[in-house]
């Protein structure tokens, strides 16, 4: 089982914890990372394009002139594609980007994201992140101690808005519950900061 150091808030090691091998030491599977953040965008995606087409424009409802004996190409409306102001020929509509991965797929995309920052020493382990008040600074202070990076993910066993509305304005920086945590979020981030009962907790799901 891999061993990883537990770091207060000032970054000091307070301890260390055995990580489970089924879940921050496997093999990690980029086809099924790839997968699951396309899944993510995909779902983010609002689908509200429209475009009208020639039957929805207004106009067009006389024939602009004869059909033959003109000298010009036959023309049955001037809201045809090809006119100024005419519709657009198979352009968008409204529609849904949204499609589903098998729960197994997602579950090994968790893992394989997991076991990859492990792998890459971009795992850091929190013994606790208590806040008395809203405080950004003191957010800030406690990332630059511990060697987050500039784009750090912090993952929460729960949710605490104290710590969130800290965290929201650093540029950069994201908060996420262990029961939101999303492959998109772990491959997007420079380090991920996790308290230590957020570990406890994704051994607990994803064992």
């Amino acid at each position: 089982m891999p061993n990883i150091k537990v770091v207060n808030k000032a970054g000091e090691q307070v301890s260390e914890i055995a990580l489970s091998d089924a879940i921050f030491a496997i093999e990690p599977n980029t086809s099924v990372m790839h997968i699951a953040v396309v899944n993510y965008l995909a779902n983010q995606r609002q689908g509200t394009q429209s475009t009208l087409t020639r039957s929805e424009v207004s106009g067009g409802g006389k024939k602009p002139w004869r059909q033959k004996g003109t000298g010009r190409a036959r023309q049955g409306s001037t809201r045809a594609p090809q006119w100024y102001h005419g519709g657009v020929a198979l352009g968008p509509k409204p529609r849904s980007y949204r499609f589903t991965i098998n729960k197994k797929v997602r579950r090994l995309a968790m893992k394989s994201a997991l076991s990859a920052k492990l792998a890459a020493d971009e795992l850091i382990v929190l013994d606790s992140f208590e806040l008395e008040a809203i405080k950004t600074k003191e957010v800030a202070k406690t990332l630059s101690a511990i060697e987050a990076g500039k784009k750090a993910l912090i993952v929460l066993p729960e949710k605490d808005d104290v710590i969130y509305k800290s965290a929201r304005n650093i540029a950069g920086v994201k908060v996420s519950l262990v029961s939101t945590l999303n492959v998109y979020d772990m491959l997007n981030c420079s380090k991920i900061v996790l308290l230590k009962d957020a570990v406890a907790k994704i051994e607990e799901v994803y064992a």
